[in-house]
């Protein structure tokens, strides 16, 4: 079986902080980390970048430190650690949190009182609502909104734990994205060197850009999160904005209609490969590990079709954050994904992937033209001369970028002099970073990222390389040049 090439992002929580479990994680196939946001006082998610940093240097693996913003979701006060169980038909009580007492069965009472971060709850809710708890799988039916609390009934019911997030009628949700919470957090996460930041609720492109003006001139890789039916709308003006994008599922499938996810997830990867960069998806994948040992048929193919569908990146959130096994989940997950890249159609892929950028160019700048096309050139001719591997010599990791789109079925090996930059291409599909010195001529830099790509054991003598390349001192970088090299 071939190295996996479908990278895996692990949330980082109570279960796997510890620098044991950390460790495990990357030697199981974790590539990125995740650290949320939405989960504790910041300070706790500085102390988690500083242990995985720590973690991935003493392994000497390459591991990249995602930070996810929570946005304008709205959560729950925190439930009892064994959870609480919402019978079909009780009733509810929301308040305003502040307002009375977290979540639990009030003394001598039917109903169960759930205080809710929400200033505007008794604003925000009418009669008839539906308002769902975490992604979607416990439902109330608003019955009547007073002047201190909204009484709800238990419509589908379930055990609930943690703080998990409170979804009321997307047609009065208000509140836009960055919120200032949000723009705090990132000041944090940015000075600590984070390598992505992922932007939670984007409805439009101009949310991406508020997150980067406040990042700054060295801002680092932003993910722009799907789940909203706006973004879905805006869907290309949101890829064209962002450096990456999640598939993020679970709200997605709250704020859409259920049986469009799926459909919903197709288009987005496609969309998202062909712009040049990674996608990831996310969110209930081997939700069963939380707890079981094994996962369901179905997770396994969920995760199967992800792959085929093209995904750059799989997602484990409370598999790894909260589940009793996360080093077994991040194993199952690569053994999955691994099986199904032996049956992904590589070749279609790329051609299918050709013939839609030559229409999607036309007209494009000349270095996005260039670019495009060199990278095309590049697959085919790795395919044609049998090269063993393809070298792309990146600074920003563009041009590995590129020619992973078309999903080549040999190694793409990224030179990069940038630390930053390999940790980023962590999540991208089927590249492994390779550190290089900076050069300043082409044929240096074609040269030196070949000798250092054989001297690592990437290529052996005899072998044929393909090499994509650029002219360093060009004002505007542009990726023209390919090479075919024979190892001597």
């Amino acid at each position: 079986m071939r190295e996996r090439r479908t990278k895996i992002v692990a949330t980082i929580g109570p279960a796997s902080e510890g620098s044991a479990c950390l460790r495990q994680l990357i030697d199981a196939g974790m590539n990125m980390a995740r650290l949320s946001l939405a989960h504790g006082p910041v300070e706790e998610t500085l102390t988690r970048i500083k242990r995985v940093r720590a973690t991935a240097e003493a392994a000497g693996a390459n591991v990249g430190i995602l930070a996810d913003l929570p946005g304008p979701k709205v959560r729950a006060a925190p439930f009892p650690e064994k959870g609480t169980y919402f019978v079909e038909g009780d009733l509810t009580e929301l308040v305003a949190a502040g307002a009375g007492g977290g979540a639990g069965r009030a003394p001598g009472s039917d109903w169960r009182r759930i205080a809710v971060d929400h200033p505007s709850l008794l604003d925000d809710v009418e009669v008839g609502d539906r308002v769902a708890l975490g992604d979607g799988l416990i439902t109330f039916a608003v019955e009547s909104v007073h002047a201190d609390r909204v009484a709800a009934r238990v419509v589908t019911g379930g055990n609930v734990r943690g703080r998990p997030g409170v979804v009321f009628p997307s047609s009065r949700a208000t509140a836009a994205t960055p919120t200032a919470d949000d723009l705090r957090m990132l000041e944090a996460v940015v000075a600590a060197g984070v390598d992505a930041v992922a932007i939670s609720f984007v409805r439009s492109p101009a949310d991406v850009d508020v997150v980067r003006a406040a990042a700054g001139p060295d801002a680092p890789m932003l993910v722009a999160k799907i789940e909203t039916q706006d973004a879905v709308d805006r869907m290309d003006d949101v890829i064209a904005a962002a450096d990456a994008v999640m598939v993020a599922r679970g709200d997605l499938g709250v704020r859409c209609a259920l049986e469009d996810v799926p459909h919903y997830q197709k288009r987005i990867i496609h969309s998202t490969v062909a712009f040049g960069r990674p996608v990831i998806t996310a969110t209930q994948m081997l939700e069963s590990m939380v707890q079981s040992p094994a996962p369901t048929r179905a997770e396994v193919s969920d995760v199967a079709n992800a792959v085929f569908d093209g995904t750059s990146a799989l997602m484990l959130s409370g598999e790894t954050a909260i589940g009793h096994d996360p080093v077994n989940a991040v194993r199952t997950m690569a053994r999955i994904a691994a099986r199904a890249e032996e049956e992904f159609d590589y070749l279609g892929w790329g051609q299918a992937l050709g013939r839609q950028q030559i229409t999607e160019t036309r007209g494009a700048p000349a270095k996005v033209r260039i670019t495009a096309a060199i990278s095309a050139a590049a697959w085919r001719a790795a395919a044609e001369a049998e090269a063993t591997a393809i070298i792309a010599c990146t600074n920003t990791g563009a041009t590995a970028r590129a020619i992973s789109r078309f999903r080549p079925t040999v190694p793409v090996v990224a030179a990069t002099p940038s630390l930053r930059t390999a940790r980023q291409l962590s999540v991208a599909w089927g590249i492994t970073p390779m550190l290089v010195e900076t050069h300043a001529t082409t044929d240096d830099i074609v040269w030196f990222a070949v000798k250092e790509a054989a001297e690592r054991g990437f290529v052996k003598t005899d072998d044929v390389v393909a090499v994509l390349a650029g002219a360093p001192d060009e004002p505007v970088p542009t990726t023209d040049v390919l090479r075919l090299v024979r190892i001597h």
